[in-house]
């Protein structure tokens, strides 16, 4: 890759970063190019230059998000182990949602407008749950973890770990901790996958 390459690669990455934390502040109909450009530290020309529309670049970041959240989404371990696949996902789950609270945001912006954006994805979405929730049934059915309800079992796994960034400001004041400074990852972690396991008589 030559070093012209690797600038418009660095400058598209650096519009891409400014898009998440903007889009997740102030949604899509919030946000100007003008911000946009300022937040990425370059020209509106500049940004013209790199996008298409502020909605295309909209939906190439919110894509990268669900990207994500496939790719570390309820996965069977290799010792097919209920209480280590639980703990695993809800553990990088939480990670995510700590490590890049933007994300997690700028869905719930996104569910806030009525998730037009979102009709591709939905069926994707539904496919993994319909997966998950095999996996899980399987597990209750051979008495290997208390029955549950898999689809609300992996929708409160979402709304906990979720919490901690869509609610930073809140977590931050109660458990005192200061703006410039992180959650604490493990203690978090740790109350979490006691909760699930414990709803699943693995704890």
């Amino acid at each position: 890759m030559n070093a012209a390459s690797l600038k418009r690669k660095e400058i598209h990455g650096a519009i891409r970063e400014a898009a998440l934390r903007e889009f997740a502040a102030t949604g899509l109909a919030g946000t100007s190019t003008q911000q946009l450009a300022k937040a990425a530290g370059i020209t509106k020309a500049q940004l013209h230059y790199y996008i298409t529309s502020k909605e295309d670049l909209y939906r190439e970041v919110l894509e990268g998000i669900i990207a994500q959240w496939r790719d570390i989404f309820f996965v069977e371990g290799e010792q097919d182990d209920p209480a280590e696949v639980i703990t695993g996902y809800v553990r990088r789950k939480l990670k995510l949602c700590l490590d890049q609270p933007e994300g997690s945001r700028l869905f719930v912006q996104e569910l806030l407008r009525g998730a037009p954006e979102m009709e591709d994805h939905w069926a994707g979405l539904r496919a993994s749950v319909d997966d998950a929730s095999g996996v899980i049934r399987r597990w209750i059915d051979e008495g290997r973890m208390k029955p549950v309800d898999p689809v609300l079992f992996m929708m409160n796994i979402w709304a906990v770990t979720q919490h901690y960034a869509d609610y930073q400001l809140q977590s931050r004041r109660v458990l005192d901790v200061p703006d410039e400074g992180a959650l604490d990852f493990e203690r978090i972690a740790n109350e979490a996958v006691q909760l699930f396991l414990m709803r699943a008589g693995l704890a």
